[in-house]
């Protein structure tokens, strides 16, 4: 059965490629970059180690509408951080999830850093990725900015861990001294969501070190793909600390995204009542962080 799953889902997908049509296409410092049309369907991907890798996706007729299963799974977030006034992403894509918060949240702030300015020409040009006053885009290095922000004594309610290089998340954003870091540019009741993933070597040690580092953290993923969010604060978890008195507004207003904030809240498991990593797992730091090693996602 799983043989023929796995047929049919490449057969699928190879289907889905002879029908894109490339609309634009780069190569950045970093990596080849394509745009490409399959009908409504509008994705960014990187071209890495001979691989296609999708970045971001959006419905040309229904850009607000959150189409990975990922930028869903991240608005489990707010039954934690429910009014985020002050929100950083990590890594831009096609600034799907910038665009999203900030019609969530028209007074917020929201700080976007992409390493690569090819990526945030191509997100302002084919994906709507739009940009004023509270919307503001920096071209550096995710862990950079992080320092230099500490510099300045900035702070932020809502962190957004989405970095992606065509292969896995870069290893210097993944180590219990990058963690820490981003843990002291928190607001007092700041929360930081990570997207990574379940089906990976790393699974255990990534676990361990936000563990170490924040202590016992919620996480949502989705059975029928490998997509998790690590969902910590600064302070760290109690067992109760999901808010479940505004999940019936939430759900009114993430439905026009996409997102059913009902399923994710049953979605979601506390690390304190069940870990499924060994607690001798080594953690990930600067000295220690073989990704290219570990990682057979």
């Amino acid at each position: 059965m799983a043989k023929k799953l796995l047929f049919w889902l490449s057969l699928c997908s190879l289907i889905s490629i002879a029908q894109a049509q490339v609309i634009h296409q780069e190569r950045s410092l970093y990596r080849n970059i394509l745009v490409e049309d399959n009908d409504d369907l509008r994705c960014l991907k990187f071209n890495v180690r001979s691989t296609k890798t999708q970045q971001s996706c959006f419905l040309k007729s229904q850009p607000e509408q959150l189409v990975f299963n990922y930028t869903k799974l991240l608005m489990a977030s707010l039954l934690v951080m429910p009014e985020p006034k002050h929100i950083l992403i990590i890594g831009l894509g096609g600034g799907t999830m910038s665009n999203t918060l900030a019609q969530l949240y028209p007074q917020s702030q929201i700080d976007n850093v992409e390493i690569d300015q090819a990526v945030i020409k191509v997100a302002r040009e084919y994906f709507e990725f739009f940009e004023n006053d509270n919307v503001k885009t920096y071209n550096q290095d995710g862990r950079i900015y992080i320092k230099r922000a500490l510099l300045k004594k900035q702070q932020y309610d809502w962190i957004i861990l989405d970095a992606f290089n065509g292969d896995y998340i870069p290893e210097h954003l993944m180590t219990k001294e990058f963690l820490q870091e981003a843990k002291a540019l928190l607001s007092k009741d700041g929360v930081i969501s990570a997207n990574t993933f379940s089906l990976s070597e790393l699974y255990a040690h990534e676990s361990a070190t936000y563990k170490a580092v924040f202590g016992d953290f919620y996480q949502v993923n989705n059975q029928d793909n490998a997509n998790r969010i690590i969902i910590v604060n600064r302070n760290g978890f109690a067992v109760n600390s999901l808010n479940k008195n505004n999940i019936k507004q939430l759900n009114s207003t993430l439905l026009k995204y996409g997102v059913d904030i009902y399923s994710l809240y049953n979605k979601i498991y506390f690390t304190g009542i069940e870990q499924n990593w060994p607690k001798s797992t080594r953690l990930l730091t600067d000295q220690f962080s073989p990704v290219n090693l570990l990682n057979t996602q």
